[in-house]
């Protein structure tokens, strides 16, 4: 294998050497994402602006069969854009442009480096909405959205950054440029390979440019708080109100730790002396808007809520959501490591497993908060640790293995939204089972044979 300095040397020629970073002190920054512990510097950093760009840094790559691994903000929260050693990073955050806005057939083309706050932002400017809202939209770029199929609190009604992309450009690993999908509404020509790319991680290839489904604002929307002395209240609460055929836009949850160093961190009022508190939101024609509230408020007062509070108001709304989104940040401020897990389980075992995790936390001395989106089943328990600690670490180890097998036990999944990676490949296999695990790496070696696109990610 020729060196990196090699490739370094020919991406600075062809892109200038302001957009090659080398240095260890440079790459260092590029060496990790939202992942705790794991860190690997890459040989090299590359900044494309254009597809052609792109297209030209992965032929440069697989001439010297050095590997590739793409990012943009590096928010990640299962180690898909950590870079393995003498890897060539390639950071999309400058090809950051809104490159239309279609009312007419009401989708966005944006590329991949577009904050995806930014996009729902374009979209409300024509009384449209981008509804997928992951916890980092504010900073997390729509390309790595779909490399991770990311969700958010709205998932539970609107679904996820799958169910909104209706086309894509991709880099393939040879370097070939393809397009999948259009505006239609309706096609069914062909495998859907549009499909395959979202959730791959950036596996089998660069995704450089995502066209993507907008909706109408909803006309009204009305949010409320309900507090509870138990779990399983609040998980009852929420089977009920699905079992009512309610779907409610938002539909979160947040035990005792989290409340508690949320209230502390973001000052909104939450009841600190509750068990649980879920978010309740929903939206659409004003009247059935409040119908919903009515019948979600007497769901979670049958089931013995403390109180139910309804926002007065807009503000009032928002500042309860963002509590709910800042309960990462709230959490990371309690201890030097923060590990945020992220399983799914059917909603009927929510009560149950959100008790299992509880339980685990005791049984290893663990400080472990958990909160989610409870309306979906998704669920994040979030280790409150310090990584210098040997012990607590093989401890956070053995609990997130009880955990992970508790989920696949009641029929979940190991990851809803934050993806596999690193962190979670170690169960991929125990979750598909051998022939479905196989078919995943005979894909993977039809589309990337020499294995350069994110090697080791998902699975070996």
């Amino acid at each position: 294998m020729q060196t990196a300095t090699t490739l370094a040397d020919e991406l600075a020629q062809a892109l200038g050497p302001e957009r090659v970073l080398t240095a260890p002190e440079d790459v260092s920054v590029y060496a990790y994402d939202g992942t705790p512990v794991l860190r690997q510097n890459p040989a090299c950093v590359v900044f494309p602006e254009t597809t052609d760009e792109v297209a030209l840094c992965v032929q440069a790559a697989r001439r010297r069969q050095t590997p590739i691994v793409t990012r943009g903000s590096g928010t990640g929260l299962s180690g898909g854009s950590v870079p393995i050693a003498g890897c060539l990073v390639l950071c999309l955050v400058r090809m950051n442009r809104i490159l239309e806005l279609d009312t007419r057939n009401l989708t966005i083309l944006v590329e991949a480096g577009v904050i995806t706050q930014a996009i729902d932002q374009a979209a409300a400017q024509h009384g449209l909405l981008y509804p997928p809202d992951p916890g980092s939209r504010k900073i997390s770029t729509i390309g790595g959205n779909v490399a991770e199929n990311s969700g958010g609190l709205r998932g539970l009604k609107y679904g996820v950054t799958r169910d909104y992309v209706m086309g894509m450009e991709v880099v393939l690993a040879s370097g070939d440029v393809v397009w999948l999908g259009n505006k239609c509404v309706k096609d069914v020509a062909g495998y859907n390979l549009r499909d395959l790319f979202i959730g791959s991680e950036g596996t089998l290839g660069i995704v450089t440019r995502v066209l993507l489904k907008l909706v109408p604002q909803p006309a009204a929307r009305k949010t409320m708080l309900a507090s509870y002395t138990s779990i399983e209240a609040a998980g009852a609460t929420v089977s009920d109100i699905i079992a009512a055929k309610i779907i409610p836009c938002t539909l979160e949850f947040l035990d005792q730790v989290t409340i508690r160093c949320v209230e502390d961190f973001a000052h909104v009022g939450l009841p600190t002396e509750a068990a649980a508190v879920l978010i309740m939101e929903t939206d659409g024609h004003p009247q059935v808007v409040a119908e919903e509230a009515a019948a979600m408020a007497e769901i979670a007062a049958r089931h013995g809520a403390i109180e139910v509070r309804t926002a007065a108001d807009d503000a009032d709304a928002d500042r309860l959501l963002t509590a709910r989104r800042s309960a990462f940040s709230a959490l990371a401020r309690v201890r030097p490591t923060t590990i945020l897990e992220d399983v799914t389980v059917p909603r009927s075992e929510l009560a149950g497993m959100v008790g299992f995790i509880a339980a685990a936390a005791a049984r290893h001395r663990l400080h472990i908060g958990t909160f989610g989106h409870m309306g979906d089943g998704n669920l994040h328990p979030t280790f409150l640790a310090d990584e210098r600690d040997a012990d607590e670490m093989h401890r956070v180890e053995l609990a997130l293995g009880e955990i992970v097998e508790r989920t696949l036990e009641v029929g979940g999944a190991i990851t809803g939204e934050h993806g596999v990676g690193l962190a979670k490949k170690p169960y991929l296999r125990q979750q598909l089972g051998d022939s479905s695990y196989e078919l995943l790496r005979l894909v993977k070696r039809a589309l990337d044979p020499e294995g350069l696109l994110n090697p080791g990610k998902i699975f070996e």
